[in-house]
């Protein structure tokens, strides 16, 4: 029979009961507190030994990060800091780890060695807390879908599209690395490729999304996408999940709504469901922040933060007026924006989002119609002729959460913006058919899942919330 978690005993203690426990050593002192851990919750619980009833070979092999299987009685604990303990009756050694050259050890290691080691991170409090958030959101997403009659579409990992028309993408090809075929003119013979044609990795499941929408109604996809942009930040990975909602028949009005509905179930079901793993990173966030120069330092703890964006209403604000307030705002008149706010159509960056949230509106914030060149083919031309039915939803400490629009369902117009910015409508003519037969009013948006896990868990790199994180020269593990 399965032995019970450390997370079940915990919540459910029989005193006087024989127990049963499998886990990880996280210290042993005196020969008699072995603390256990076996990734279910944040606590270890402590069991005593009897140093004279078990030979001193074995006691020997007792060491952080050692797996061990426990049998005893569980009772009251007589010291402070927790509830209950067990009186180690047999204490067997599954795995031993030799101390001289396992890496973690009982004292506070830096993040970056941490990545270092992503294999092992996973055991410390810090990874194991962010791992559980990580899953309860998950959860919160399916959940939150099913419970609004959204479909769980799966779209393809392998594309012939860019829907972002960006161009960083990650080729998929089966043609020998040196020697590839070429055509008459010298470029490479995709024709010979496994598909025939150029393919990469997806960027977005939205294009292929849209179609489930105008068959299904409603649907989500929650995937892996890729993006091959040389960037080092804390913010960006070429690896992520992403949450791409699309629906039939919801104008952006309608998008606005689902977005903010969706933030707080996600926020509101980690909240309830990881409030001891919250409370420890929460006490880690305030330790963080106290490095920082007083300037850099978050007004709120994590667990206020939270709290914030689930009792403030989103404050709807267009474009236009959030660079009336950035041009007027004292950080731009002095100089202080390390971009400066100089006229309208300006791309906003991350320092322009958060002082809207975080000084001038105190609220998460959601910006709309912003100006159709700084936005992509796919979103709707508003009827100036200027703007796009566009959004995005801003959080405090983080900048960009979601980004989404109502979609252009005018074929006409559509397939003139795609001449616009240089794609050829034959090469979408799939996406282009649901603009010919029964379009319709449609909106979505997306989501980076590990953004949001950011934000819930107060981590500062955004590498530190996804299991193995995939960065430019780094495919480790």
């Amino acid at each position: 029979m399965p032995t019970p978690t450390v997370s079940e005993i915990l919540r459910s203690p029989a005193l006087g009961e024989t127990v049963a426990v499998k886990g990880w050593v996280r210290s042993f002192r005196s020969n008699r507190f072995l603390a256990l851990n076996d990734g279910s919750c944040q606590a270890s619980i402590q069991c005593v030994v009897d140093f004279d009833a078990h030979p001193e070979a074995l006691l020997r092999r007792i060491t952080t990060g050692a797996s061990v299987s426990i049998h005893g009685e569980l009772t009251a604990s007589q010291g402070s800091g927790q509830a209950v303990e067990i009186s180690v009756k047999h204490l067997e050694v599954l795995g031993d780890c030799p101390t001289d050259s396992y890496p973690l050890q009982p004292k506070r290691h830096s993040l970056e060695f941490l990545r270092d080691i992503a294999h092992l991170r996973m055991r410390t409090n810090t990874f194991g807390a962010v791992m559980r958030v990580r899953h309860a959101a998950s959860f919160a997403v399916h959940e939150f879908f099913n419970k609004e009659g959204f479909f769980y579409l799966n779209t393809p990992i392998i594309t012939a599209s860019d829907a972002e028309g960006a161009g960083e993408l990650f080729r998929v090809t089966t043609l020998p690395a040196d020697g590839a075929p070429k055509t008459e003119t010298g470029a490479t013979d995709f024709s010979q490729d496994f598909f025939e044609k150029p393919t990469n990795l997806t960027v977005s499941g939205q294009l292929e999304g849209e179609l489930g929408a105008m068959g299904l109604g409603k649907i989500y996809t929650f995937g892996p996408t890729f993006r091959a942009e040389n960037s080092n930040t804390t913010r960006h990975l070429s690896e992520f999940w992403m949450i791409e909602p699309e629906m039939a028949f919801h104008d952006l009005s309608d998008n606005m709504d689902l977005a903010e509905k969706f933030c707080k179930h996600i926020i509101q079901s980690v909240l309830e469901r990881c409030k001891e793993d919250l409370a420890f990173l929460d006490q880690r966030f305030e330790q963080e922040e106290k490095a920082k120069p007083q300037q850099q330092r978050s007004e709120q703890g994590l667990i206020e933060k939270l709290q914030f964006v689930l009792d403030n209403p989103f404050v709807r604000c267009t474009y236009t007026e959030a660079i009336d307030i950035l041009k007027n705002s004292k950080p731009n008149k002095k100089g202080q924006f390390k971009y400066p706010i100089e006229s309208w159509g300006a791309d906003l960056q991350s320092e322009h989002e958060r002082y809207l949230v975080e000084k001038h509106f105190k609220s998460p914030v959601i910006l709309f119609d912003y100006p159709a060149k700084i936005k992509a083919f796919y979103m709707r031309l508003n009827e100036d002729g200027q703007t796009v039915r566009a959004m995005d939803v801003l959080f405090p400490g983080i900048g960009e959460m979601v980004g989404g629009s109502q979609r252009e369902e005018r074929h006409d117009v559509l397939v003139e913006k795609m001449r616009a910015v240089g794609i050829d409508p034959s090469h979408l003519d799939w996406y282009l058919d649901t603009r010919k037969f029964g379009t319709c009013v449609h909106s979505g948006f997306g989501l980076g899942f590990e953004r949001m896990v950011q934000f819930v868990t107060g981590m500062g790199n955004i590498r530190d919330v996804i299991p193995f994180p995939r960065t430019p020269g780094n495919a480790e593990f």
